[in-house]
């Protein structure tokens, strides 16, 4: 059956995306039209956690990697998910755990080092994938990194939202969401309590989000020198807040970093970033 193309501010009952809505979005640049994100899937993580994922269209998977307080239909309402499609792809978009529609377990037991990048793992040993892309964005990239790093080996990358500070250690930025996490609104920076507010209207548990942050581990130099897999870094143009995008590509391997308009919270929905993803990995 085919989906309806729909504004990016819907929310309504899902229906499966298809090619024919994601070209329809494409015809109506500038600003995408975002698609409906097809009903989740369920998938073990690294342990007995259950995590939700959506799958839509046919041809090269491409792994879809969200931000921190985000979720994989995100992708499809921005209406990246609907231009890969188009491209020829197949749009393989989970939720980290504490996130979305997956699992948020609390416990240290659930959230070892390397934990989202081992759920990713899971995800791709279940659908039994060997050629694919990853196009990761912020915390989603840090996770893509890590991928790379213990072994993964995907054709191309795409890191948005991600600078060289951040890769390799921990910034201000994550001591704010930690702060949040743990104190909600009591959290000492107005900072925090805006995130802290936004953790509480997703619906987001502290000790869940904890353990996300606590699992995210640090890449340093001489790691990254060693990845040789193609990647675009993109950033905004306002977009600092991870550290430098030019950074970060001359620290990997085989990278160039690329800025386009907008700010970290922005960049993702723009006609900019979408069609910077879609040049670099190409038509499968």
């Amino acid at each position: 059956m085919l989906g309806r193309c729909v504004p990016p501010t819907h929310y309504g009952a899902m229906t499966p995306i298809t090619r024919r809505c994601a070209l329809a979005a494409l015809a109506a640049l500038p600003g995408a039209c975002g698609s409906e994100a097809p009903a989740a899937q369920r998938f073990k993580g690294f342990d007995a956690a259950r995590m939700a994922v959506r799958i839509a269209g046919d041809g090269r998977p491409t792994l879809l990697l969200h931000g921190f307080a985000s979720n994989g239909e995100a992708w499809f309402r921005w209406g990246l998910a609907g231009r890969l499609v188009a491209q020829g792809r197949r749009v393989i978009a989970p939720d980290f755990r504490g996130h979305g529609g997956s699992d948020a377990p609390e416990g240290p037991d659930a959230y070892p080092k390397d934990v989202l990048a081992m759920d990713q793992e899971a995800l791709l040993a279940s659908l039994g994938l060997g050629a694919y892309d990853i196009v990761a964005y912020s915390m989603g990239a840090l996770v893509a990194v890590r991928m790379l790093a213990r072994g993964a080996r995907p054709g191309r990358v795409v890191l948005g939202g991600m600078g060289d500070a951040r890769i390799e250690g921990v910034t201000a930025r994550d001591e704010m969401f930690r702060d949040a996490a743990a104190l909600g609104e009591a959290a000492g920076t107005e900072g925090a309590r805006r995130i802290a507010q936004m953790l509480a209207k997703g619906g987001l548990k502290g000790p869940a989000i904890l353990g996300v942050l606590d699992s995210l581990e640090r890449t340093p130099p001489v790691e990254l020198k060693r990845l040789t897999t193609p990647i675009l870094v993109v950033c905004g143009q306002e977009d600092d807040e991870n550290g430098s995008a030019e950074g970060l590509a001359a620290a990997l391997g085989n990278a160039r970093a690329m800025r386009v308009p907008g700010a970290h919270g922005t960049t993702p929905q723009t006609n900019a970033f979408q069609k910077a993803v879609t040049g670099f990995l190409g038509r499968p």
